[in-house]
């Protein structure tokens, strides 16, 4: 490049998706409304069966359906493991769809993704065993690799100025997906016996009960399939620079910023902003899936129990009332929050305050009628909000802290990770949550008490090690720690 010509000028390959997608955005410096709200829908149809069936499971595992739980206080154990079945399928694969879609692009992934959801969201609602319905979870898992892919492309899509809003969205669209999931699974499960006039019980959704909420999802993702078709790919595909298999993306990448930069070699494994932003993440990421678990059956579990004794319908009522409170939240008061004092700020002080909020879930169980539904409202606003925050700001992070070419499989590490925590989170929540059912009488955290405080002291683990390892502003402390700690592994 010549001294004094400016700028030196990008170079774009005629036959590369990338660059095509690059020569866009340099020429379009707005908003990209429209890859953002395609991406926005097809992230909330991938998040809408994730915990659609909380409401549900409650009555599904119950001795009248798949005939499991012989006593009420059982329930939560046997439910923790349908919910985990969805994780551990995605926890096996997400590295592999990752590795594929830095390899062979973005849309392919997102749109075998999305087809899977289709298929074994449906045979999900068509189960008539207690295995049928663990191995449809499973298999739809291991078939939906989308949310590494999808982080990465959001990022891709837009100019850098609007990266941070293309993640908030994936976050918060992924976010009220599942609020809004066990909002229709709320509302439509057994519907021959909540609408007996319009549901006969005869009928398909009278002897399938829980198949009309995986239906109405599943036509959702149709919708988004077709939506996938106007995405444009953002892979770099370049004659001379071939993207590494498996092994390469995971070890050693090798990334190439422009014609002024030498090549550099980086290890994602020994990547610390990267790996110190999936540890964080993923500690509130087992609180967060717990607790959206815990939440539904606590609240439709009876007072006696501790709980609220409302019915699936109800409990779907308060969790698309915090769909639309987070809808809201997303376009008014997030970006604002999170320009003012960054991810990490504003992650931390979403922590802090989810602390006294949790702490007193277990004393509404003693409310009753509208000043019952008033504050539960209120406190599901607000903790999911909070939710939303803190996944929002490791998300930024995480990419931030790699090149494009290494996203897909910085991300597939990050999902994988993820969904490990998660996988245990469904299991662990009902285990605990069954558990705590039958200590009514205990002198120390009797009841729901105990399954609060454990989902507080989770919280507190993440918040501490956010404290630890990263400044504020996202950096993570270059010095004598972070070396100690990689030289502990390495």
């Amino acid at each position: 490049m010549k001294g004094n010509a400016g700028p030196p000028m990008k170079v774009y390959h005629e036959n590369c998706p990338g660059c095509k997608q690059d020569r866009k955005n340099e020429v379009h410096r707005g908003v990209p409304y429209g890859e953002f709200f395609f991406i926005w829908i097809v992230t909330l149809c991938s998040s809408l069966p994730i915990s659609s069936l909380f409401p549900f499971l409650y009555f599904m595992n119950w001795i009248r359906d798949l005939h499991i739980a012989k006593r009420e206080e059982d329930i939560g154990f046997y439910a923790g493991f349908v919910g985990s079945s969805f994780m551990i399928g995605r926890a096996l694969t997400s590295v592999f769809w990752g590795v594929v879609a830095d390899r062979y692009g973005r849309k392919p992934v997102i749109l075998i993704s999305i087809i899977s959801v289709i298929i074994f969201n449906t045979l999900f609602g068509l189960s008539t065993s207690y295995s049928m319905a663990i191995i449809s979870r499973s298999f739809m898992g291991c078939f939906c690799g989308l949310l590494g892919p999808i982080k990465a492309y959001a990022s891709e899509v837009c100019r850098k100025e609007y990266q941070a809003l293309g993640l908030s969205l994936v976050s918060t669209s992924r976010g009220i997906g599942l609020v809004v999931g066990p909002a229709i699974g709320g509302f439509l499960a057994q519907p021959a016996e909540k609408y007996p006039n319009i549901f006969p019980k005869e009928s398909l959704f009278g002897r399938f009960p829980y198949f009309l909420p995986c239906l109405c999802i599943s036509l959702v993702a149709i919708a988004a399939t077709v939506a996938c078709f106007w995405l444009p790919e953002t892979l770099h595909i370049h004659d001379n620079w071939e993207i590494e298999d498996l092994e390469g993306s995971l070890i050693r990448c090798e990334t190439i910023e422009n014609s002024e930069e030498t090549e550099v070699s980086k290890s994602l494994i020994k990547n610390w902003p990267l790996m110190s932003a999936i540890i964080v993440y993923c500690v509130f990421s087992l609180q967060d899936m717990a607790y959206s678990e815990i939440f539904s059956l606590w609240a439709v579990s009876n007072q006696s129990y501790g709980g609220l004794s409302f019915s699936s319908q109800v409990v779907g009522g308060v969790l698309a009332i915090t769909g639309l409170g987070l809808l809201v939240y997303q376009i008014f008061l997030y970006p604002p929050f999170e320009k003012y004092l960054g991810p990490i700020t504003s992650s931390r002080v979403a922590a802090i305050f989810s602390i006294p909020l949790l702490a007193g879930y277990p004393f509404m169980s003693k409310l009753s009628g509208l000043e019952l539904q008033l504050i539960v409202n209120f406190a599901s606003f607000l903790k999911n909000a909070f939710s939303i925050t803190i996944i929002n700001g490791f998300n930024i992070l995480q990419n931030n802290a790699v090149p494009q070419h290494q996203r897909g499989a910085a991300n597939g590490i990050s999902i994988t990770a993820m969904s490990l925590f998660k996988a245990v989170a469904p299991a662990g929540g009902g285990a605990l949550f069954s558990w705590a059912q039958k200590r009514q009488q205990a002198s120390f955290l009797p009841d729901d008490h105990l399954v609060f405080f454990v989902l507080n002291v989770v919280t507190l683990i993440g918040l501490m090690i956010a404290y630890i390892v990263l400044h504020d502003g996202g950096r993570v402390f270059g010095s004598s720690f972070a070396t100690r700690v990689i030289r502990l592994f390495y």
